[in-house]
């Protein structure tokens, strides 16, 4: 009788001590799972916060890398804009002259409500299409700079007389 005590004793204690491994196994491996997750996010944060402070440091230098297009090369429509803009108005759509934001930080950095932007319409387009200039200065009729894209803001070309 002792012996099929301690047998069952000793079978009891060797269960309870494989699902001890297997929970420790477990518990490792949800720890170490957690802890890379966790450096590669930290890294990730790391590394994402430094594109966002290069990309904010961006100098005037730097963007006035940009390519330059005249007036006579612009579609006619960018003409027609632009002109507009020069006059004060009237403008097609309701967001033309609305702040531009330059998130992309493709333009000079420069408080924000100093770029403001237009839609140049696109003739086989339903929506607002793609193309816009982007001016910037004080007084929107007298725009210090202007710029145009035809990428919605992948790129811009200065606009020079």
């Amino acid at each position: 009788m002792f012996k099929s005590v301690w047998r069952s004793r000793s079978l009891k204690s060797s269960k309870s001590e494989k699902t001890q491994s297997k929970q420790w196994i477990k518990a490792t491996a949800a720890m170490r799972l957690f802890f890379s997750v966790a450096v590669i996010g930290v890294a990730g944060l790391v590394s994402l916060s430094f594109s966002v402070v290069h990309a904010r440091t961006l100098s005037d230098a730097q963007t006035q890398k940009l390519d330059m297009v005249s007036v006579s090369r612009l579609p006619a429509q960018a003409q027609d804009m632009l002109t507009l803009i020069y006059q004060g108005g009237p403008f097609r759509y309701d967001k033309d002259g609305v702040v531009f934001g330059n998130r992309e930080r493709i333009l000079p950095a420069k408080d924000r409500g100093f770029y403001r932007e237009y839609t140049v319409r696109t003739p086989t387009e339903r929506s607002r299409g793609a193309r816009r200039i982007v001016c910037g200065g004080l007084k929107p009729a007298a725009p210090d700079a202007c710029f145009y894209t035809d990428d919605h803001y992948a790129s811009f070309r200065k606009i020079v007389q």
